[in-house]
Protein backbone atom coordinates (compact mmCIF):
# COMPACT_ATOMS: atom_id res chain seq x y z
CA UNK A 1 0.00 0.00 0.00
CA UNK A 2 1.44 3.32 -0.93
CA UNK A 3 2.14 5.54 1.92
CA UNK A 4 1.50 8.81 0.57
CA UNK A 5 -1.57 8.43 -2.06
CA UNK A 6 -2.36 11.48 -4.02
CA UNK A 7 -5.99 10.46 -3.78
CA UNK A 8 -7.73 9.69 -0.57
CA UNK A 9 -11.63 8.89 0.17
CA UNK A 10 -11.57 11.54 2.59
CA UNK A 11 -9.23 14.53 -0.42
CA UNK A 12 -11.96 13.39 -3.32
CA UNK A 13 -15.17 13.70 -0.91
CA UNK A 14 -13.73 17.23 0.34
CA UNK A 15 -12.87 18.40 -3.29
CA UNK A 16 -16.77 17.59 -4.05
CA UNK A 17 -17.84 20.01 -1.52
CA UNK A 18 -15.28 22.46 -3.32
CA UNK A 19 -16.79 22.12 -6.68
CA UNK A 20 -20.15 22.02 -5.16
CA UNK A 21 -19.79 25.75 -3.83
CA UNK A 22 -18.08 26.48 -7.26
CA UNK A 23 -21.78 25.06 -8.94
CA UNK A 24 -23.87 26.99 -7.17
CA UNK A 25 -21.59 30.10 -7.70
CA UNK A 26 -22.32 29.40 -11.47
CA UNK A 27 -26.05 28.70 -10.62
CA UNK A 28 -26.36 32.19 -9.42
CA UNK A 29 -24.02 33.35 -12.72
CA UNK A 30 -26.51 31.87 -15.21
CA UNK A 31 -29.11 33.55 -13.92
CA UNK A 32 -27.23 36.59 -13.86
CA UNK A 33 -26.52 35.56 -17.55
CA UNK A 34 -29.83 35.23 -18.22
CA UNK A 35 -31.25 38.51 -17.08
CA UNK A 36 -28.53 40.63 -18.80
CA UNK A 37 -26.24 38.49 -20.98
CA UNK A 38 -29.33 38.81 -24.39
CA UNK A 39 -28.73 35.88 -27.05
CA UNK A 40 -26.52 34.70 -29.68
CA UNK A 41 -27.69 35.36 -33.32
CA UNK A 42 -27.29 31.97 -34.48
CA UNK A 43 -25.99 28.60 -33.59
CA UNK A 44 -25.88 25.99 -34.96
CA UNK A 45 -28.30 26.85 -36.75
CA UNK A 46 -30.94 27.45 -33.91
CA UNK A 47 -31.57 31.19 -34.14
CA UNK A 48 -32.42 33.41 -30.92
CA UNK A 49 -30.47 30.86 -28.31
CA UNK A 50 -29.81 32.77 -24.98
CA UNK A 51 -26.28 33.18 -23.59
CA UNK A 52 -26.98 31.90 -20.35
CA UNK A 53 -27.31 27.93 -21.71
CA UNK A 54 -23.41 27.61 -21.82
CA UNK A 55 -23.48 29.01 -18.46
CA UNK A 56 -26.64 26.16 -17.49
CA UNK A 57 -24.62 23.53 -18.99
CA UNK A 58 -21.30 24.01 -17.21
CA UNK A 59 -23.06 24.33 -13.92
CA UNK A 60 -24.71 21.28 -14.64
CA UNK A 61 -21.53 19.65 -15.22
CA UNK A 62 -19.83 20.88 -12.04
CA UNK A 63 -22.87 19.37 -10.29
CA UNK A 64 -22.61 16.28 -11.59
CA UNK A 65 -18.90 16.47 -10.74
CA UNK A 66 -19.79 17.59 -6.98
CA UNK A 67 -21.71 14.90 -6.66
CA UNK A 68 -19.49 12.16 -8.08
CA UNK A 69 -16.78 13.34 -5.78
CA UNK A 70 -18.77 13.41 -2.77
CA UNK A 71 -20.58 9.79 -3.03
CA UNK A 72 -17.75 8.11 -4.28
CA UNK A 73 -16.13 5.06 -2.20
CA UNK A 74 -14.28 3.18 -5.17
CA UNK A 75 -10.99 2.88 -4.64
CA UNK A 76 -9.18 6.26 -4.83
CA UNK A 77 -6.48 5.02 -7.37
CA UNK A 78 -9.22 4.18 -9.78
CA UNK A 79 -10.50 7.43 -9.67
CA UNK A 80 -10.28 9.66 -12.91
CA UNK A 81 -10.80 13.17 -11.99
CA UNK A 82 -7.05 14.34 -11.02
CA UNK A 83 -3.85 16.16 -12.87
CA UNK A 84 -2.48 14.54 -15.05
CA UNK A 85 1.21 13.46 -15.03
CA UNK A 86 2.40 15.67 -18.19
CA UNK A 87 1.01 18.97 -16.73
CA UNK A 88 2.79 18.33 -13.17
CA UNK A 89 5.95 17.82 -15.45
CA UNK A 90 5.51 20.88 -17.01
CA UNK A 91 4.80 23.10 -14.12
CA UNK A 92 7.32 21.37 -12.11
CA UNK A 93 9.71 22.45 -15.17
CA UNK A 94 8.28 26.06 -14.87
CA UNK A 95 8.17 27.16 -11.00
CA UNK A 96 11.37 25.03 -9.87
CA UNK A 97 13.01 27.62 -12.15
CA UNK A 98 13.81 31.29 -10.82
CA UNK A 99 14.38 32.82 -14.30
CA UNK A 100 11.74 31.28 -16.11
CA UNK A 101 9.14 32.06 -12.84
CA UNK A 102 10.37 35.99 -12.44
CA UNK A 103 10.20 35.84 -16.42
CA UNK A 104 6.50 34.62 -16.33
CA UNK A 105 5.57 36.91 -13.62
CA UNK A 106 6.99 40.14 -15.66
CA UNK A 107 5.18 38.90 -18.55
CA UNK A 108 1.62 38.68 -16.41
CA UNK A 109 2.39 41.77 -15.38
CA UNK A 110 2.61 42.91 -18.56
CA UNK A 111 -0.68 40.84 -19.87
CA UNK A 112 -2.46 42.82 -16.96
CA UNK A 113 -1.74 46.26 -17.73
CA UNK A 114 -1.71 45.65 -21.54
CA UNK A 115 -5.28 43.74 -21.64
CA UNK A 116 -7.20 45.59 -19.10
CA UNK A 117 -9.65 46.91 -20.80
CA UNK A 118 -10.79 42.85 -21.70
CA UNK A 119 -10.22 41.08 -18.46
CA UNK A 120 -11.89 43.74 -16.53
CA UNK A 121 -15.55 42.86 -17.76
CA UNK A 122 -17.58 40.31 -15.96
CA UNK A 123 -17.54 37.24 -18.51
CA UNK A 124 -13.82 37.64 -18.56
CA UNK A 125 -13.35 37.84 -14.68
CA UNK A 126 -15.45 35.52 -13.85
CA UNK A 127 -13.55 33.38 -16.22
CA UNK A 128 -10.31 33.68 -14.70
CA UNK A 129 -11.88 32.99 -10.98
CA UNK A 130 -13.33 29.86 -12.45
CA UNK A 131 -9.99 28.63 -13.91
CA UNK A 132 -7.91 29.40 -10.35
CA UNK A 133 -10.35 27.42 -8.25
CA UNK A 134 -10.59 24.66 -10.56
CA UNK A 135 -6.56 24.65 -10.72
CA UNK A 136 -6.66 24.57 -7.35
CA UNK A 137 -9.06 21.69 -7.21
CA UNK A 138 -7.34 19.67 -9.59
CA UNK A 139 -3.67 20.58 -7.65
CA UNK A 140 -5.03 19.22 -4.94
CA UNK A 141 -5.22 15.71 -6.24
CA UNK A 142 -1.60 15.85 -5.98
CA UNK A 143 0.21 14.75 -2.50
CA UNK A 144 3.29 17.02 -2.96
CA UNK A 145 0.92 20.00 -3.57
CA UNK A 146 -1.60 19.35 -0.68
CA UNK A 147 1.04 19.15 1.82
CA UNK A 148 2.51 22.37 0.68
CA UNK A 149 -0.52 24.49 0.48
CA UNK A 150 -2.64 23.05 3.43
CA UNK A 151 -0.23 23.73 6.26
CA UNK A 152 -2.20 25.49 8.39
CA UNK A 153 -0.04 28.68 8.11
CA UNK A 154 -0.31 28.40 4.27
CA UNK A 155 -3.74 28.63 3.94
CA UNK A 156 -4.14 32.18 5.14
CA UNK A 157 -1.56 32.95 2.34
CA UNK A 158 -3.88 31.17 -0.50
CA UNK A 159 -6.81 32.77 1.16
CA UNK A 160 -5.13 36.20 0.70
CA UNK A 161 -3.84 35.63 -3.44
CA UNK A 162 -7.39 35.24 -3.93
CA UNK A 163 -7.55 38.92 -2.28
CA UNK A 164 -5.29 40.40 -3.82
CA UNK A 165 -6.73 38.96 -7.05
CA UNK A 166 -10.30 40.26 -6.36
CA UNK A 167 -8.91 44.08 -5.04
CA UNK A 168 -7.07 43.99 -8.14
CA UNK A 169 -9.44 43.30 -10.26
CA UNK A 170 -11.67 45.92 -8.70
CA UNK A 171 -8.97 48.63 -8.81
CA UNK A 172 -8.94 48.34 -12.92
CA UNK A 173 -12.20 47.78 -13.23
CA UNK A 174 -13.14 51.19 -11.74
CA UNK A 175 -9.99 52.48 -13.41
CA UNK A 176 -11.17 51.43 -16.47
CA UNK A 177 -14.18 52.90 -15.91
CA UNK A 178 -13.52 56.14 -14.64
CA UNK A 179 -11.14 56.31 -18.13
CA UNK A 180 -13.78 56.05 -20.49
CA UNK A 181 -15.62 58.72 -18.53
CA UNK A 182 -12.94 61.04 -19.10
CA UNK A 183 -12.14 60.08 -22.21
CA UNK A 184 -16.13 60.56 -22.95
CA UNK A 185 -15.68 63.94 -20.85
CA UNK A 186 -18.38 62.67 -18.53
CA UNK A 187 -17.93 62.94 -14.58
CA UNK A 188 -15.93 60.28 -13.13
CA UNK A 189 -18.11 57.54 -11.06
CA UNK A 190 -16.80 58.98 -7.76
CA UNK A 191 -17.76 62.55 -8.58
CA UNK A 192 -21.41 61.27 -9.00
CA UNK A 193 -21.59 59.54 -6.41
CA UNK A 194 -20.39 61.70 -3.84
CA UNK A 195 -23.94 63.21 -3.39
CA UNK A 196 -25.84 59.48 -2.89
CA UNK A 197 -23.96 57.57 -0.12
CA UNK A 198 -23.99 59.08 3.47
CA UNK A 199 -21.51 58.07 6.24
CA UNK A 200 -24.45 57.32 8.39
CA UNK A 201 -26.29 55.18 8.36
CA UNK A 202 -25.29 54.01 5.10
CA UNK A 203 -21.23 53.90 5.63
CA UNK A 204 -21.49 52.61 9.26
CA UNK A 205 -24.21 49.94 8.70
CA UNK A 206 -22.34 47.95 5.85
CA UNK A 207 -19.37 48.08 7.94
CA UNK A 208 -20.99 46.94 10.91
CA UNK A 209 -22.22 43.90 8.50
CA UNK A 210 -19.02 43.41 7.25
CA UNK A 211 -17.28 43.20 11.24
CA UNK A 212 -19.95 40.92 12.17
CA UNK A 213 -19.75 38.58 9.11
CA UNK A 214 -15.94 38.72 9.60
CA UNK A 215 -16.08 38.39 13.44
CA UNK A 216 -18.30 35.07 12.09
CA UNK A 217 -15.88 33.75 9.68
CA UNK A 218 -12.97 34.13 11.76
CA UNK A 219 -14.78 31.82 14.80
CA UNK A 220 -15.52 29.20 12.44
CA UNK A 221 -11.94 29.32 11.15
CA UNK A 222 -10.44 29.32 14.91
CA UNK A 223 -12.61 25.93 15.31
CA UNK A 224 -12.19 24.43 12.21
CA UNK A 225 -8.20 24.67 11.05
CA UNK A 226 -5.87 23.73 13.68
CA UNK A 227 -3.03 26.47 15.05
CA UNK A 228 -0.07 26.14 13.44
CA UNK A 229 1.45 25.14 16.08
CA UNK A 230 5.33 23.57 16.44
CA UNK A 231 7.23 22.21 19.13
CA UNK A 232 9.31 24.52 21.31
CA UNK A 233 12.56 26.47 20.09
CA UNK A 234 15.62 24.11 20.73
CA UNK A 235 19.29 25.24 19.72
CA UNK A 236 20.19 22.30 18.11
CA UNK A 237 17.21 21.63 16.09
CA UNK A 238 15.92 24.28 13.42
CA UNK A 239 13.23 24.19 11.04
CA UNK A 240 14.47 23.28 7.42
CA UNK A 241 13.55 25.42 5.42
CA UNK A 242 13.27 27.89 8.05
CA UNK A 243 11.28 30.32 6.69
CA UNK A 244 10.25 33.92 8.26
CA UNK A 245 6.70 35.13 8.01
CA UNK A 246 5.15 35.31 5.02
CA UNK A 247 4.69 39.11 4.80
CA UNK A 248 8.93 39.13 5.29
CA UNK A 249 9.48 36.20 2.81
CA UNK A 250 10.09 39.28 0.28
CA UNK A 251 12.67 40.51 2.14
CA UNK A 252 13.94 36.51 3.04
CA UNK A 253 14.52 36.18 -1.07
CA UNK A 254 16.29 39.46 -1.21
CA UNK A 255 18.93 38.16 1.18
CA UNK A 256 19.68 35.40 -1.74
CA UNK A 257 21.04 37.66 -3.69
CA UNK A 258 22.29 40.37 -1.55
CA UNK A 259 24.00 40.96 1.77
CA UNK A 260 22.53 40.94 4.83
CA UNK A 261 22.83 44.88 5.33
CA UNK A 262 21.50 45.62 1.94
CA UNK A 263 18.77 43.50 1.75
CA UNK A 264 17.78 43.62 5.70
CA UNK A 265 18.64 47.07 6.34
CA UNK A 266 19.18 49.73 2.98
CA UNK A 267 16.47 48.36 0.95
CA UNK A 268 13.82 48.19 3.50
CA UNK A 269 14.16 51.77 4.28
CA UNK A 270 14.25 52.56 1.15
CA UNK A 271 10.99 51.12 0.28
CA UNK A 272 9.87 53.11 3.57
CA UNK A 273 11.47 56.10 2.65
CA UNK A 274 10.50 56.32 -0.94
CA UNK A 275 6.84 55.46 0.17
CA UNK A 276 7.31 58.63 2.36
CA UNK A 277 8.54 60.74 -0.21
CA UNK A 278 5.45 60.16 -3.00
CA UNK A 279 3.71 62.97 -2.01
CA UNK A 280 6.75 65.41 -2.40
CA UNK A 281 7.79 64.32 -5.77
CA UNK A 282 4.49 63.75 -7.41
CA UNK A 283 3.55 66.57 -9.63
CA UNK A 284 0.52 65.01 -11.01
CA UNK A 285 -2.27 66.13 -10.03
CA UNK A 286 -4.88 64.36 -11.60
CA UNK A 287 -6.17 61.04 -10.26
CA UNK A 288 -6.42 62.89 -6.69
CA UNK A 289 -9.77 61.27 -4.80
CA UNK A 290 -10.80 58.80 -7.73
CA UNK A 291 -9.54 55.62 -9.44
CA UNK A 292 -7.60 55.83 -12.85
CA UNK A 293 -5.41 54.74 -15.16
CA UNK A 294 -4.70 56.58 -17.85
CA UNK A 295 -4.28 60.04 -15.92
CA UNK A 296 -1.47 57.87 -13.47
CA UNK A 297 0.57 55.70 -15.82
CA UNK A 298 4.34 55.83 -14.75
CA UNK A 299 3.00 56.35 -11.11
CA UNK A 300 0.81 53.37 -11.09
CA UNK A 301 2.66 51.09 -13.09
CA UNK A 302 5.61 52.00 -11.11
CA UNK A 303 4.05 51.26 -7.98
CA UNK A 304 2.26 47.89 -9.28
CA UNK A 305 5.53 46.96 -10.83
CA UNK A 306 7.57 46.84 -7.41
CA UNK A 307 4.38 45.22 -5.54
CA UNK A 308 3.13 42.44 -7.77
CA UNK A 309 6.46 40.93 -9.53
CA UNK A 310 9.05 42.08 -6.88
CA UNK A 311 6.64 41.52 -3.80
CA UNK A 312 3.87 39.05 -4.00
CA UNK A 313 5.74 37.15 -6.72
CA UNK A 314 8.57 36.58 -3.80
CA UNK A 315 6.38 35.88 -1.70
CA UNK A 316 4.67 32.68 -3.35
CA UNK A 317 8.46 31.67 -4.38
CA UNK A 318 9.17 32.09 -0.43
CA UNK A 319 6.01 30.29 0.63
CA UNK A 320 5.37 27.49 -2.16
CA UNK A 321 8.37 27.18 -3.58
CA UNK A 322 11.72 27.20 -1.55
CA UNK A 323 12.04 24.20 0.26
CA UNK A 324 14.77 22.23 2.26
CA UNK A 325 18.44 23.88 2.35
CA UNK A 326 15.76 26.74 0.42
CA UNK A 327 16.39 25.19 -2.53
CA UNK A 328 13.53 25.73 -4.76
CA UNK A 329 11.06 22.59 -5.80
CA UNK A 330 8.11 22.46 -8.43
CA UNK A 331 4.45 22.99 -7.63
CA UNK A 332 4.21 19.46 -7.32
CA UNK A 333 7.94 17.91 -6.23
CA UNK A 334 8.32 15.96 -3.43
CA UNK A 335 10.72 18.65 -0.92
CA UNK A 336 13.64 16.09 -0.36
CA UNK A 337 15.60 17.30 1.85
CA UNK A 338 18.58 15.56 0.11
CA UNK A 339 18.34 17.19 -2.97
CA UNK A 340 21.87 19.54 -3.46
CA UNK A 341 22.05 21.81 -6.35
CA UNK A 342 25.91 22.82 -6.55
CA UNK A 343 26.22 26.69 -7.05
CA UNK A 344 29.84 28.05 -7.75
CA UNK A 345 28.93 31.58 -7.72
CA UNK A 346 31.71 34.33 -8.27
CA UNK A 347 32.37 37.74 -7.51
CA UNK A 348 32.86 40.60 -10.19
CA UNK A 349 36.16 41.12 -8.94
CA UNK A 350 37.15 37.21 -9.65
CA UNK A 351 35.39 37.68 -13.41
CA UNK A 352 37.69 40.46 -14.05
CA UNK A 353 41.11 39.23 -12.64
CA UNK A 354 41.08 35.60 -12.58
CA UNK A 355 38.59 35.34 -15.40
CA UNK A 356 39.84 38.15 -17.73
CA UNK A 357 43.03 38.95 -17.44
CA UNK A 358 44.50 35.43 -15.64
CA UNK A 359 46.03 36.98 -12.48
CA UNK A 360 45.10 36.42 -9.13
CA UNK A 361 42.93 38.95 -7.11
CA UNK A 362 45.36 41.78 -5.60
CA UNK A 363 46.07 41.38 -1.67
CA UNK A 364 47.68 43.10 0.82
CA UNK A 365 49.07 41.17 3.81
CA UNK A 366 50.54 44.53 5.28
CA UNK A 367 49.58 46.55 8.71
CA UNK A 368 49.62 49.89 6.67
CA UNK A 369 46.24 50.84 6.42
CA UNK A 370 46.66 53.56 3.41
CA UNK A 371 48.26 50.30 1.42
CA UNK A 372 45.11 48.31 2.52
CA UNK A 373 42.83 50.83 1.29
CA UNK A 374 44.66 51.16 -2.11
CA UNK A 375 44.78 47.73 -2.64
CA UNK A 376 40.61 47.45 -2.20
CA UNK A 377 40.49 49.44 -4.47
CA UNK A 378 42.53 48.50 -6.84
CA UNK A 379 40.66 44.95 -6.64
CA UNK A 380 37.09 46.06 -6.96
CA UNK A 381 37.39 49.39 -8.77
CA UNK A 382 35.47 48.22 -12.32
CA UNK A 383 32.32 47.35 -9.48
CA UNK A 384 32.93 50.54 -7.39
CA UNK A 385 32.86 52.37 -10.98
CA UNK A 386 29.68 50.22 -12.74
CA UNK A 387 27.93 50.96 -8.97
CA UNK A 388 28.55 54.36 -8.70
CA UNK A 389 27.74 55.03 -12.53
CA UNK A 390 24.32 53.21 -12.21
CA UNK A 391 23.15 55.83 -9.36
CA UNK A 392 25.23 59.27 -10.74
CA UNK A 393 25.05 58.55 -14.70
CA UNK A 394 21.94 56.88 -15.52
CA UNK A 395 19.56 59.35 -13.67
CA UNK A 396 21.03 62.47 -16.26
CA UNK A 397 20.44 60.01 -19.27
CA UNK A 398 17.37 59.36 -18.53
CA UNK A 399 16.55 63.07 -18.29
CA UNK A 400 17.47 63.75 -21.62
CA UNK A 401 15.85 60.62 -23.08
CA UNK A 402 12.64 58.93 -22.19
CA UNK A 403 12.15 60.75 -18.47
CA UNK A 404 13.11 64.72 -19.98
CA UNK A 405 9.48 65.61 -19.53
CA UNK A 406 9.07 64.54 -15.59
CA UNK A 407 12.60 66.17 -15.12
CA UNK A 408 11.21 69.26 -16.52
CA UNK A 409 8.49 69.62 -14.40
CA UNK A 410 10.12 67.96 -11.26
CA UNK A 411 13.21 69.83 -10.92
CA UNK A 412 16.49 68.63 -10.12
CA UNK A 413 16.64 68.06 -6.73
CA UNK A 414 12.75 66.10 -7.06
CA UNK A 415 14.06 64.39 -10.19
CA UNK A 416 17.24 62.96 -8.66
CA UNK A 417 14.95 61.68 -5.77
CA UNK A 418 12.57 60.00 -8.09
CA UNK A 419 15.23 58.47 -10.57
CA UNK A 420 17.22 57.12 -7.61
CA UNK A 421 14.21 55.17 -6.22
CA UNK A 422 13.72 53.41 -9.95
CA UNK A 423 16.95 52.70 -10.09
CA UNK A 424 17.08 51.11 -6.49
CA UNK A 425 13.56 49.03 -7.03
CA UNK A 426 15.45 48.21 -10.25
CA UNK A 427 18.37 46.73 -8.63
CA UNK A 428 16.59 44.04 -7.44
CA UNK A 429 15.33 42.29 -10.91
CA UNK A 430 19.00 43.20 -11.91
CA UNK A 431 21.04 41.33 -9.25
CA UNK A 432 18.56 38.63 -9.96
CA UNK A 433 19.04 38.26 -13.67
CA UNK A 434 22.59 38.47 -12.91
CA UNK A 435 22.71 36.03 -10.38
CA UNK A 436 20.69 33.58 -13.09
CA UNK A 437 22.63 34.70 -16.03
CA UNK A 438 26.52 34.33 -14.96
CA UNK A 439 26.42 33.24 -11.73
CA UNK A 440 27.26 36.70 -10.43
CA UNK A 441 27.42 36.91 -6.29
CA UNK A 442 28.77 40.50 -5.38
CA UNK A 443 29.26 43.47 -8.01
CA UNK A 444 31.66 44.73 -5.02
CA UNK A 445 33.07 42.31 -2.60
CA UNK A 446 35.10 43.87 0.52
CA UNK A 447 34.73 41.41 3.13
CA UNK A 448 37.30 43.42 5.16
CA UNK A 449 34.79 45.72 5.77
CA UNK A 450 31.66 43.77 5.66
CA UNK A 451 30.50 45.62 2.89
CA UNK A 452 28.87 43.46 -0.29
CA UNK A 453 26.67 44.95 -3.24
Amino acid sequence: METHPNLTLTVINGLGWLYLLLAIMNLWWTMRSYKQDGYYESVAGLHHVPKCYTWALYTTLLFFVAFAHIVSRSDPEKFLLRLPEWFKTIVNFVTSDARIFFALSVAGFWAMIHYRESWVKPTPAWLLLNGAILFLGLSMTDYDFRQIVGKPDNVPIVGLLFLFGFFTWLYFKQAVENDRRVAEGRPVAEKELSDQVLVWPDLVYTELVCMLLLTAFLIVWGVALPAPLEEPGSLVKTPNPSKAPWYFLGLQEMLVYYDPWMAGVVLPLVIIGGLCAIPYIDFNRKGNGYYCFNDRKVSVGIFLFGFIPLWIGMIILGTFIRGPNWNMFGAYEYWDVHKLEVLNNVNLSEYFWVWGLGQSLPSYQGGDIGMSILTILKREWLGLVLSLGYLIILPPLMAQTFLRSYFMRMGFIRYMVFANLILLMMALPVKMVLRWAFSLKYIVAIPEWFFNI
